[in-house]
């Protein structure tokens, strides 16, 4: 399975202090780049290749690629617009997004534990969104509202009757006819000049017009991550979010050690 990251974006909303920051996916938390520990989830799943939507100082990226020796692993593709909005990006990897087999889209902005990914990917559903409901109320969370166990809303703001709502992760999986939908409705919002839009409009408007079942989600309430936006998601994410991410990286290996010993000692006893 491929993944198609979208890593273009200034993150002017972090507020450095420094003149020119680093893209988002260059942040280090525990002596890793961003883009590392992803790779290293990546791996750990049997992701096939990632596609990184790049811009902002694309060429930095490109030299974080080599030092982690992941060239193989690792394409990019430009985005020379990339000070416009995300939906621009999401244009520039259309043709990554429209093949013939699955394929997950995410921000590359979240720092998060490998469980989050692993549901994603082996979840039943063709076309797949994360919801954490455990999120702080306002108006920066994407929300996917559910309603008789169907998604009913995917929007910053709310405008609907729901059974409950959820933070939406930024990491989605999508079957080739929903993938191909997207794209389409991308190049709607661009030929009608909308290029500063968030590209999760043209989501919702798929998944909202689409057949009854033809999306769904998988809950993640629990399970350790964020999105980093801000100077301060950037502190939380090094002091709170990765000490957890790590101890749960830790109990997953203990867990493997003991079950393949097991395993070991019940060949050797037949």
């Amino acid at each position: 399975m491929k993944i198609v990251m979208l890593a273009a974006g200034i993150g002017a909303r972090l507020g450095s202090n420094i003149t020119e920051p680093p893209p988002k996916v260059l942040l280090r938390f525990g002596g890793k780049t961003l883009l590392q520990h992803h790779l290293e989830i990546f791996r750990q799943l049997g992701i096939d290749e990632l596609v990184l939507g790049v811009g902002y100082k694309h060429t930095d990226i490109e030299r974080e690629i080599a030092a982690l020796g992941a060239q193989d692993f690792v394409r990019t593709v430009f985005n020379a617009d990339y000070r416009e909005g995300n939906i621009v990006t999401l244009w520039a990897v259309r043709n990554e997004l429209c093949c013939d087999a699955p394929v997950l889209l995410m921000d590359a902005d979240v720092l998060y534990d490998e469980e989050l990914l692993a549901r994603l990917v082996n979840s039943r559903h063709q076309n797949c969104l994360l919801v954490d409901r455990d999120f702080e109320p306002g108006d920066e969370p994407v929300k996917v509202c559910v309603r008789d166990g169907e998604i009913v809303e995917f929007r910053k703001w709310l405008s609907t009757e729901f059974d409950f709502c959820g933070e939406s992760v930024g990491m989605f999986k999508f079957s080739s006819d929903a993938a191909q939908l997207i794209i389409a409705q991308t190049a709607l919002y661009l030929d009608q000049g909308r290029r500063h839009e968030p590209y999760e409009e043209t989501i919702r408007d798929v998944l909202l017009t689409s057949p009854r079942g033809m999306f769904g989600f998988e809950d993640i309430t629990g399970l350790p991550w964020i999105e980093i936006d801000f100077a301060a998601d950037v502190a939380r994410a090094e002091t709170e979010i990765l000490p957890l991410v790590v101890t749960a990286a830790a109990k997953r290996r203990a867990l493997k050690a003991v079950d393949g010993g097991a395993g070991r000692g019940a060949a050797q006893d037949l």
